[in-house]
């Protein structure tokens, strides 16, 4: 595979994890074949099968090399001016993440720095983020806003999530998140900042085409449940799915409002409940766990795992790649975290990053291998697909295929 694909391709000697599978995981399957016609999978099989009309395509052998759908990071706040790695220290010197806040720091930090920056920074660096996203077999990410908190740069930080998309072969999806905080000057007045900037806010970036869906942060530190509720209720009114970063900090009620939306993930949840749990599986969200914002935070009270297995609500993985408690790009360290930190299985961790993510982001044409699916592929140098989450700063991506294109 020295030489480019061609547009009509055959990939012979794979071990294919699909994800095509009711369990965790699935199961691998060794000498399969991949037929890929311009963007779609026409056809997955044993290599003995392969249907004559293809035979006489161009035939690349992968050597027993490992494929599974391209990974898929469904939480990052990709796009920032700055950093934090001030606050990096006080954490360390024991400050906590709403004492750094009340000070000043956390979101409140990036937002200052975002302001000040250019489009043209923030899409310089944004791409420094992306493209080690993409070495790492990323095929769609999710990008946020939420360090403008007022019109005009909640939408540029939009923009330039959209314009990555036509700069990099990755799938974008945005999702508006001026209900990340509070702008400082609204502080004695946050009813005042729903109603004069995050919701004007929103309704500018829908006409303008650069909402994917809708985010929030309930939590102490930021949004309260009747504010997102006012959010979430114009989302409804625009025919936008929500979602929500909830129970990360404390237990605020969060998920009960994400549930009652029907919000299509539900992000951190270390606090959340056995209630909240059920109320998830009942409105069909999607429990996204984020273990990099756990590590750096030093948290102690773990996600309730053993909650979503037993009400079946599927959980994803993703990086939360974001300047202050997640400055992370790594989607496999990521993975190697979530079993770690979590005891989540590596069979868990793959669909998390696949099939999963995909449903956490309301997309149903990748994050599984099968005839019609969108060809988003990556090959790895490994054995078995349980490496992806066992090493720890190792990449063992081979090829990377967006779109039926390498």
């Amino acid at each position: 595979m020295a030489t480019a694909l061609t547009n009509r391709h055959v990939l012979t000697k794979a071990s294919v994890l699909s994800m095509n599978d009711t369990k965790e995981g699935g199961d691998l399957v060794k000498n399969q074949a991949l037929v890929i016609d311009g963007e779609r999978i026409m056809w997955i099989g044993s290599i003995d099968s392969i249907p004559q009309k293809y035979k006489e395509w161009e035939f690349h052998s992968l050597e027993d090399r490992v494929v599974t759908p391209g990974l898929i990071d469904c939480h990052t706040h990709l796009v920032f001016g700055g950093n934090r790695a001030k606050e990096f220290d006080m954490r360390l010197n024991g400050k906590t993440y709403q004492e750094i806040a009340a000070a000043g720091g956390g979101i409140a930090s990036t937002v200052k720095d975002t302001r000040a920056a250019s489009e043209s920074y923030l899409i310089k660096s944004a791409l420094t983020r992306l493209d080690e996203m993409i070495n790492y077999g990323v095929t769609t990410v999710e990008i946020k806003s939420g360090y403008g908190l007022d019109i005009e740069t909640e939408c540029m930080m939009l923009r330039v999530a959209r314009k990555l998309e036509t700069l990099r072969p990755i799938r974008v999806k945005t999702s508006f998140l001026g209900s990340h905080g509070i702008d400082t000057l609204y502080k004695e007045k946050p009813e005042d900042y729903i109603h004069e900037v995050c919701l004007p806010a929103l309704r500018k970036a829908y006409d303008e085409g650069l909402v994917d869906a809708v985010d929030g942060f309930c939590e102490i530190v930021a949004l309260s449940t009747s504010q997102i509720k006012q959010v979430f209720k114009l989302a409804k009114e625009l025919n936008i799915p929500v979602k929500l970063h909830a129970e990360q900090l404390s237990h605020s009620g969060g998920v009960q409002i994400a549930a009652a939306f029907n919000a299509i993930s539900v992000d951190h949840l270390e606090y959340a409940n056995e209630e909240d749990v059920k109320a998830m599986a009942a409105s069909n969200s999607v429990a996204v766990v984020l273990p990099g914002a756990f590590y750096t935070l030093h948290e102690k009270q773990k996600p309730p795992i053993e909650y979503f297995r037993k009400y079946a609500v599927p959980m994803a993985i993703a990086t939360d790649c974001n300047p202050g408690s997640s400055p992370m790009t790594s989607i496999l360290l990521a993975m190697n975290m979530a079993s770690t930190l979590f005891s989540i299985t590596p069979q868990e961790t793959i669909t998390g990053v696949t099939k999963n993510a995909a449903k956490a982001l309301g997309l149903n044409d990748i994050g599984i291998l099968k005839e019609g699916m969108i060809a988003d592929i990556a090959i790895w140098d490994i054995d078995h697909p349980s490496e992806l989450s066992y090493r720890i700063g190792f990449n063992p991506l081979y090829k990377r295929i967006f779109r039926g294109n390498v």
